[in-house]
């Protein structure tokens, strides 16, 4: 009988058996929780921005961080962010929904603590002044059930200067005329760019809508669409090719 030799795995082995790929899951961990993640759009809130079914990538460090930075919103409960640091009027921000965290959102920030927001007759009003709105054309809008139809457009400069570009429909939706909301400490006011089709900080939560964000739902800021597919008109194979929008691959936000 001949007696089987044994031999006991080298370390070697060992570390390409069960090393290398925990340093691999530790650097994606790491990546998507300190530099950048990529988000998924779903809805048409913030057309003419990000198109329905955009894919874009968000930065995770202009912020600071929180537990909402790290994947399955791990860490303990906080106000304070770790190096946290306000947003500007203007960026939009890819957050956890304040009534339900496990629902990410991506809106515009437009008022900051202290600020007062107002609509008036569809205009938003910020610390008593009605923004400028510009009328530059229009573009096509698209629908939940993926239908497009002609929408105006405007440009609408935000305290500091910044511009950005708005769809606007009608001017006396249930949304256009609100009270004044003033920003608590520690809490950002947000819209979407798609002004009539977005329950936003405009909305309380009771009536579907965000309510004030607070800063330690942040995740990201959105940079840049890596790509988009009008997923929402798929009829078959045959369609799919030319759903591509390619005209939306690496465009900043």
């Amino acid at each position: 009988m001949i007696a089987k030799i044994i031999r006991k795995p080298s370390l070697r082995a060992l570390w390409s058996l069960v090393g290398e790929p925990l340093v691999a899951v530790a650097l994606v961990f790491v990546s998507t929780t300190a530099i950048a993640q990529p988000f998924y759009v779903p809805t048409g809130s913030m057309q003419p921005t990000l198109a329905i079914g955009d894919a874009l990538v968000g930065s995770k460090y202009p912020y600071g961080y929180s537990r909402w930075s790290a994947p399955w919103g791990l860490g303990p409960k906080s106000e304070k962010r770790l190096l946290g640091k306000l947003p500007a009027h203007g960026d939009v921000v890819v957050f956890r929904l304040p009534r339900d965290t496990s629902i990410t959102y991506v809106k515009r920030v437009v008022g900051l603590p202290g600020d007062r927001i107002q609509m008036k007759a569809g205009q938003l009003t910020i610390n008593g002044a009605i923004l400028p709105l510009k009328w530059t054309g229009t573009g096509k809008v698209q629908d939940r059930n993926g239908k497009y139809a002609d929408a105006n457009l405007y440009t609408e400069t935000l305290p500091g200067g910044v511009q950005h570009t708005i769809f606007k429909l009608r001017w006396d939706g249930w949304l256009d005329d609100t009270k004044v909301f003033t920003v608590p400490r520690d809490h950002i006011f947000v819209m979407g760019d798609n002004r009539d089709d977005s329950l936003d900080s405009r909305a309380v939560p009771d009536m579907g809508g965000v309510g004030f964000v607070p800063v330690e739902n942040l995740m990201a800021r959105a940079e840049a669409t890596i790509g988009s597919y009008d997923f929402l008109n798929a009829s078959g194979p045959a369609s799919w090719p030319g759903l591509v929008r390619w005209q939306r691959f690496f465009k900043g936000i």
